[in-house]
């Protein structure tokens, strides 16, 4: 898993989760970043913005890859009743977030953008996560002690919300987590 077609693999994801998953997918890669804007035009389709993000993400590091190097870049999106749910600003955000989200099936979109030197490849994966109801006492609890103000929907299913409040998840756990990790390995072997 180090490198494909004699390919060296950089993540330009400053997200711990998307490095954590690659890492335990067996990867090795390099982390390079670029911040961009990450608005996005209120009238794109909600299934489209986060593949359009990671392909905004991918052109500002286009110019820093070689031709030995393979740029992957994504971006997560949480979609519920075709609104999308971004990261809470604070606290009073992230409880008006969770409490809309609370027993409702919501849809995290994850937007993959795979780029070497000669060609670039996207793709949109979609998991549907269903929530238990939740007191508000759970969901301060929750933002209490796991802060979750830097994650799409403000949750993290790999923390307490994940194993206490998720009734059911429908499709890629490690899609949710933000990167569809057998998706990603795919798109790379035929790459």
């Amino acid at each position: 898993m180090n490198s494909f077609k004699d390919k060296k693999l950089i993540l330009g994801s400053k997200s711990p989760r998307r490095s954590q998953l690659l890492s335990e997918a067996g990867f090795t890669f390099e982390v390079r970043i670029q911040d961009i804007d990450e608005d996005f035009d209120p009238h794109t389709p909600v299934l489209e913005v986060a593949e359009n993000l990671a392909k905004r993400k991918a052109d500002a590091l286009k110019n820093t890859i070689s031709e030995d190097e393979i740029l992957i870049t994504a971006d997560s999106v949480v979609i519920l009743d075709g609104i999308i749910y971004n990261k809470p600003e604070d606290y009073e955000a992230g409880l008006a977030m969770l409490s809309k989200l609370a027993n409702q099936t919501h849809t995290v979109a994850t937007g993959v953008c795979i780029m070497n030197t000669q060609k670039t490849v996207s793709f949109t994966v979609t998991t549907n996560v269903t929530f238990d109801t939740m007191s508000k006492a759970e969901i301060d609890y929750y933002l209490t002690n796991h802060k979750p103000f830097d994650k799409a929907g403000g949750y993290g299913i790999q923390d307490w919300i994940g194993l206490c409040k998720v009734a059911s998840i429908t499709g890629s756990y490690s899609n949710v987590m933000g990167l569809p990790v057998r998706e990603v390995y795919l798109a790379l072997m035929a790459f």
